[in-house]
């Protein structure tokens, strides 16, 4: 024990004198940001890991309760026995009932400036190293295309939201107020005209990564969004020359082995294929079922998604009854799960039919569901689903509206009955004739039925201005259905047009201000 005593007392004292050399020398173990790019693939390692941000921002739960279940798109399976925090919230969003406390809309905050975040330290290391022009181009490029995403996203969720154009260093840089609307979209415009100016075209087959055509599209998109629609249309055209195309069939713009091809503009990438642990699953679809002990039947998977993730974005009838007879879209976005509902509000399903002209048996029970997201997988919840952002028919749509809303309806046809033609397989039901805004009306309700379940329904009716009667009167006829819903929802007014931002960012900021009726 002496012997052990002494060791001790030796080695403290060695440590003592010689504490000051080990302190000032460099750990080779540690790294920071500033000894971190030191290889092109130091810096492309990076920008994959701002890609990873983009799939909170897009697929997450809070994304399509946002975007679909809170429009008339979607409704949710009710389970009163289920009064667990987050599934109140989702019914919450749904019938809008919202507050500042609700756990399920900071998600796509928090994804959307961790994306910013990682965007940032690129840019601001990008010099770091000597890079080719043509490397140093494609990583801003992209890491610009993903900010502007990103921002666009959010300004249109939250209202105007702080601005970090650099990483910030200090508690000073960090705890900002919000820009205002148009600054945040003044930005999202400048960062993808950067893009679409430093991004190559589109080649085939696509790598999944942003290109010119997808920096031109959000360009487009926005330029839609704020009724610049000479500047849309400049955008868009170019769109159309970059070898897009729409595939035969609707269906296959989403089948797996179509993955980034050339209906794809952008989407968010997911591959179950990958090594542990870079594996990453799409599972939306789990989301959208009934609540089933096992899921078999559907998904060809056994998985209980009863008490963890069923129940949600639910087709409604709204919607199903908003496509034309003989349009394939339906049959290719919506299948009807049949079966039956147990006293508990649990589904077991016994076949899948299609939505078109569907008519339960007796004894049975057809509940709808997205079914766009659902191909062959093996293990349940987990999909190999990449989810669409943007798609060439949105391209064609977003060119229609925009020329119309110029009074050239003429030239918007065609690219309106192109996305037509191919729902309907020829074209009978073309549009031949319409009223600027009759067009407009047909417009807006093609999009609804293409883009179904894209997180795109919401925001349609917000920016046109259609939001506050379409989902009071939608809400009228859900309250007339479901003896569930309370005396006040479907209250929607102005200010329920943006979410609120999440209490926690105002706790820890106190520069942030609340969104008014939050």
């Amino acid at each position: 024990m002496k012997k052990i005593s002494c060791l001790i007392l030796v080695i403290l004292s060695l440590a003592e004198v010689s504490c000051k050399k080990f302190l000032s020398e460099t750990n080779p173990n540690n790294v920071t940001l500033g000894s971190y790019f030191k290889t092109q693939n130091d810096f492309d390692l990076a920008v994959n890991g701002a890609y990873v941000q983009l799939r909170g921002l897009y697929n997450n739960r809070g994304a399509w309760v946002m975007g679909e279940m809170r429009s008339d798109n979607a409704h949710y399976d009710y389970k009163s026995s289920d009064q667990a925090v987050a599934t109140l919230n989702r019914y919450a969003v749904a019938d809008f009932l919202d507050d500042k406390y609700n756990n399920q809309t900071p998600a796509k905050w928090n994804a959307g400036f961790n994306a910013i975040s990682a965007v940032n330290v690129i840019i601001d290391h990008i010099d770091d190293i000597k890079l080719t022009d043509a490397s140093r181009n494609a990583i801003l490029g992209q890491v610009k295309f993903i900010r502007a995403l990103v921002y666009f996203d959010l300004v249109r969720f939250y209202g105007g939201v702080p601005i970090y154009k650099h990483a910030p260093l200090t508690r000073e840089e960090t705890y900002i107020p919000r820009a205002s609307a148009q600054e945040v979209y003044d930005l999202v415009i400048a960062d993808a005209t950067d893009a679409a100016a430093k991004l190559d075209a589109p080649a085939f087959p696509q790598t999944g990564r942003a290109t010119k055509g997808a920096a031109l599209t959000l360009l487009g998109d926005v330029y839609v969004t704020l009724k610049k629609y000479d500047l849309a249309e400049n955008a868009l055209k170019q769109v159309t020359t970059m070898g897009y195309s729409l595939f035969p069939s609707y269906g296959d713009a989403f089948q797996l082995a179509n993955k980034n091809g050339r209906e794809s503009v952008f989407e968010i990438q997911f591959n179950t294929g990958l090594a542990v642990p870079q594996a990453n699953t799409e599972a939306s679809v789990y989301n959208f079922l009934p609540r089933m002990v096992n899921t078999t039947v559907v998904t060809g998977v056994n998985f209980n998604n009863v008490t963890t993730v069923g129940g949600f974005n639910t087709p409604t009838q709204d919607l199903i009854s908003a496509y034309e007879a003989g349009d394939q879209r339906l049959d290719a976005s919506i299948a009807i799960a049949e079966g039956s509902f147990n006293a508990t509000d649990d589904f077991t399903a016994t076949a899948v039919k299609s939505s078109v002209d569907y008519i339960p048996p007796a004894g049975k029970v057809g509940r709808p569901f997205p079914r766009k997201y659902l191909h062959a997988h093996a293990i349940g919840n987990q999909t190999n689903d990449d989810w669409p952002v943007y798609r060439y028919a949105e391209v064609l749509l977003l060119l229609a509206e925009s020329l119309n809303q110029q009074g050239k309806s003429g030239a918007a046809l065609p690219y309106l009955n192109a996305v037509r033609e191919r729902a309907f397989g020829d074209a009978s039901h073309n549009i031949s004739t319409a009223t600027q805004e009759g067009l407009q009306t047909i417009i807006l309700k093609e999009r609804r039925v293409e883009l179904a379940f894209e997180n795109k329904r919401w925001l349609d009716l917000v920016r046109t201005g259609n939001a506050i009667k379409v989902m009071n009167d939608f809400g009228v006829k859900q309250k007339a259905q479901y003896s569930y819903l309370q005396p006040g929802s479907y209250n929607v007014t102005q200010d329920r047009l943006l979410f609120p931002i999440p209490n926690a960012e105002i706790l820890l900021n106190d520069k942030l201000t609340q969104n008014p009726g939050y």
